[in-house]
C-alpha cells in the first residue's frame, strides 16, 4: 500500500520554525511505524531524526505523537493508524507524526527529556529501606508486592507527560510520570514511604494539579492506571496531613 507520512520537522541550526514534510513510502498494514521511519531514513532522507533503541516497547525511546495521539512507534502498526482502505482518491493513506508536547524539541521527533527526568528526581524515585538492619533481607508478601506492581511497569517514555492537558495551562505541574514513580515507592512495604516525598507531592503543582482528565491513562503504552495512582497519592497525602494535624497544600481547597 502507498503510505503518505507527514512528519513535523525542525532543525535548530536553520533558525527557521518547524514545518511539515511529506514522504511517500510503500508499506504493509502489518509494518510498524518504526520500520516505516527507518525505511525513510535509510532510503529517502538520512537527516530525519528520531530516537529508538530496543524496538520492542520496553525502553520507551520512540514515543511520539502519531495522528494526534501519544504512541510508541515500535508498537504501532500501520493498520492501527492508517487502516487498509484507500483515502484521498489517490490510492494512499496518510499518517501524521509529531514530537511529544511540553518538552523542547532538539530536532525533528527528538525532544529534550532533561526536565521530564528532573521532575521525577524530586520525588526520590528509588528505594529508601525502612528496615533498621541494612544487612538483613527485607521479606515481602505477594500481596504487598501487588500494591505497587502496576507502577513498576513505567518505562519513562513521557507519553503521559505529553498527553496531559494540565501542562498546557500550568507548565509547573509535576506531571503524571513523576507521581507514578512516587507511588511505586510510597506503596512499597520495604520503603520508608510517604514521609520523604510528602513535600514534593503535596503542592498545588504536585498531586493537586491533576484534574482527572485520564489522558495519561489512555495513552500509556504499558496500560498503567496512571490517574488511579495519582488519586491514591492524594488520599495518602490527605491521610498523612490529618494524622499530623495539618492541612494539605491544595490551593483550590483554600479558595485560591
Amino acid at each position: 500500500m502507498k503510505l503518505l507520512v507527514d512528519v513535523r520537522r525542525f532543525d535548530p541550526r536553520s533558525g527557521a520554525p518547524s514545518y511539515e514534510q511529506q514522504y511517500e513510502v510503500e508499506a504493509e498494514p502489518t509494518d510498524r511505524l518504526l520500520d516505516v521511519l527507518l525505511r525513510i531514513k535509510s532510503l529517502q532522507d538520512a537527516s530525519l531524526s528520531f530516537r529508538y533503541s530496543c524496538a520492542h516497547g520496553v525502553c520507551g525511546s520512540d514515543a511520539m505523537r502519531i495522528n494526534g495521539k501519544e504512541r510508541l512507534a515500535c508498537k504501532t502498526l500501520v493498520r492501527d493508524v492508517a487502516g487498509t482502505d484507500e483515502a484521498n482518491g489517490q490510492g494512499a493513506v496518510r499518517v501524521q507524526i509529531e514530537p511529544l508536547r511540553h518538552l523542547p524539541v532538539l530536532r525533528d521527533l527528538i525532544v529534550d527529556q532533561a526536565e521530564f527526568f528532573r521532575r521525577s528526581l524530586t520525588v526520590t524515585p528509588f528505594l529508601l529501606p525502612a528496615a533498621t538492619a541494612a544487612e538483613k533481607e527485607i521479606l515481602q508478601a505477594p500481596q504487598q508486592q501487588h500494591q505497587f506492581e502496576d507502577a513498576t511497569k513505567c518505562i519513562n517514555c513521557a507519553a503521559c507527560f505529553s498527553a496531559c492537558p494540565v501542562l498546557e495551562k500550568n507548565p509547573r505541574f509535576l506531571g503524571p510520570a513523576a507521581i507514578v514513580q512516587a507511588a511505586r515507592f510510597v506503596e512499597d512495604s520495604r520503603d520508608w514511604g510517604l514521609a520523604p516525598r510528602l513535600d514534593a507531592l503535596d503542592t498545588p503543582d504536585g498531586i493537586w494539579g491533576c484534574e482527572n482528565h485520564f489522558e495519561c491513562t489512555r495513552v500509556c503504552p504499558r496500560e498503567i492506571k496512571v490517574t488511579k495512582l495519582i488519586n491514591l497519592m492524594k488520599r495518602r497525602v490527605t491521610k498523612e496531613r490529618e494524622k499530623r494535624g495539618e492541612t494539605v497544600h491544595d490551593s483550590s481547597q483554600k479558595g485560591a
